[in-house]
């Protein structure tokens, strides 16, 4: 597929979607979700990608949504808005589900949409220049999608605070409330992400689909029903080639 506003770059086991707005500091549209969204599927098949990075193009992450884009939802009905709601709905859960590892390399400014990408992603690596912000309710929109999101992952008293102030946070704050795993030099980003998606494609991609999976089916799940469907799922993973080839290297070195 010929990509118009992303690139996609395979160096096996790793695959880098870079946005490619630059001059719109890699805003939001609906060519660009519908796109990112054909990147992951097209990935998804490649059975040599095992880590997938998305990153942006020059100086910022992604800005959120475009000025073209915001004036169209303006002018959208009720049912034009539920439909791109439902879109977006549709791409952040594609990440957010996908089978392979996913790293948000960010730099700059990540915001309001584009800070929801990189959260629905399994791991953020951030540049210590770098900015976040839920900031859609400073406009009179709400950050509605990626409020499930957040709330599981750094719990609701400080996803909060960040959604309804919409205030603007460094990387070092986003890191002290687990929004951001990582935060590294500027300088050092891009050897900083490589070296550590090279160590994660190590690990049995079997393994990493089921347990994706895994944490996001069990979510709201009574302790019983989250411990049964555990053990089924375990069950399923003793049964993949990858647990069999495992256990007879661990055997080998023992």
């Amino acid at each position: 597929m010929v990509y118009s506003f992303i690139s996609i770059a395979k160096l096996h086991p790793l695959a880098y979607i870079t946005m490619m707005r630059e001059e719109k500091r890699n805003a939001l549209s609906p060519e660009l979700i519908s796109e990112l969204s054909s990147a992951l599927d097209e990935l998804r098949s490649d059975e040599d990608v095992h880590v997938v990075i998305l990153k942006g193009q020059g100086n910022t992450f992604s800005a959120g949504a475009d000025f073209a884009y915001l004036q169209k939802i303006s002018e959208n009905g009720p049912e034009e808005n539920l439909a791109d709601s439902r879109t977006l709905r549709d791409l952040l859960w594609k990440i957010y589900t996908f089978p392979k590892f996913t790293i948000a390399q960010v730099h700059g400014a990540a915001l309001a949409g584009g800070c929801g990408l990189a959260t629905v992603c399994d791991v953020i690596f951030a540049a210590d220049d770098s900015q976040f912000g839920y900031t859609e309710t400073a406009i009179g929109f709400i950050p509605a999608l990626v409020s499930i999101f957040l709330v599981r992952k750094i719990g609701e008293q400080h996803a909060r605070e960040l959604l309804l102030s919409a205030r603007k946070i460094s990387a070092e704050d986003a890191y002290s409330l687990g929004l951001a795993q990582y935060v590294v030099p500027c300088a050092t980003l891009d050897e900083s992400v490589k070296q550590y998606a090279l160590q994660v494609s190590k690990n049995s991609q079997s393994a990493i689909a089921l347990t994706k999976s895994l944490l996001a089916s069990q979510h709201g799940m009574s302790l019983e029903a989250g411990l049964e469907y555990a053990a089924s799922m375990n069950a399923l993973a003793r049964g993949t080639e990858d647990i069999k080839k495992g256990i007879a290297q661990f055997l080998t070195k023992k």
